[in-house]
């Protein structure tokens, strides 16, 4: 599924060029994607679509404020990416509102813990939905597989 994410991202500079779900389907059929593996990225990307069109309160960053991990969260999400998702919202990357949507993204998947190269992939595909431009080395660092980098 995370090989689908980044061939959207690829190929599509924006999310309004992305096709509709039948067309991408059938899209991604064409470039080699396993059935299973299209129909679980679908239904991701619509998770995705659901959060954004959500009407949500306004969530206001505090220096004072911080994001407590239920344990839930800290089984799927390790101190690795945990640190880096903190990493990306200090660098003004994140604000609160998007990194609660790629926290709720990341427990969707029904896979156990979560790698960093993975966040990062899904760290990516929320800004790219969102539209939001990426500094080159923020993308350098979102696209680079590099499990034992440090962020702080």
């Amino acid at each position: 599924m995370f090989e689908i994410l980044v061939y959207l991202f690829e190929n599509y500079a924006h999310v309004d060029a992305c096709p509709a779900p039948d067309q991408l389907a059938r899209k991604l059929s064409a470039a080699g994607f396993e059935d299973e593996d299209i129909s679980a990225a679908l239904d991701w990307l619509s998770g995705l679509d659901r959060r954004a069109d959500e009407k949500r309160p306004q969530i206001s960053p505090s220096p004072r404020s911080f994001r407590a991990y239920c344990k839930e969260e800290c089984t799927r999400l390790d101190s690795s990416c945990r640190g880096f998702i903190a990493f990306l919202e200090g660098s003004g990357v994140l604000n609160p509102l998007m990194r609660e949507i790629i926290i709720e993204r990341a427990m969707a998947l029904s896979e156990g813990r979560l790698s960093l190269s993975k966040l990062k992939v899904i760290v990516l595909i929320v800004l790219w939905s969102q539209d939001q431009s990426l500094d080159t080395l923020i993308l350098e660092e979102l696209l680079s597989d590099d499990e034992d980098a440090r962020f702080h």
